[in-house]
């Protein structure tokens, strides 16, 4: 169990709710994905142009195939309601922010790294 301290400092920022929502897997082929995915899982797709596809896992939208070269990795995404706040919080704890914001209709997130050299996102509706 991890434990609170007695008195936190005042002028750290609180974290905010979040939640695991969306996960994005990096594949060097949109469509080799899509025929890999909807027929291990039946997922379904949604094209938002040459280098990314949303799936939806037959209950929701639950993540992304992005085109990318290099070494696939997957980025799990987090919501938050209050952005800023989720930021000052990860950074106040130790991460670090790559780059700026990333806007996307519906909404935008920032991406980071937790202090074990993971990258994360997190998201909130526009």
């Amino acid at each position: 169990m991890i434990e609170q301290p007695a008195n936190p400092d005042p002028t750290t920022p609180k974290p905010t709710p979040t939640r695991v929502d969306y996960v994005e897997f990096a594949v060097p082929s949109g469509e080799a994905a899509k025929a890999f995915y909807a027929a291990a899982f039946g997922w379904t797709f949604q094209d938002w142009g040459p280098d990314y596809v949303s799936f939806n896992d037959g209950a929701r939208d639950a993540g992304g195939l992005r085109v990318e070269a290099g070494r696939p990795a997957s980025l799990v995404i987090l919501y938050s309601d209050d952005l800023e706040a989720t930021r000052a919080a990860v950074v106040a704890a130790g991460g670090t922010v790559i780059g700026p914001d990333l806007e996307f209709p519906g909404g935008k997130r920032f991406h980071f790294r937790d202090p074990f050299g993971n990258e994360l996102a997190v998201w909130t509706k526009a």
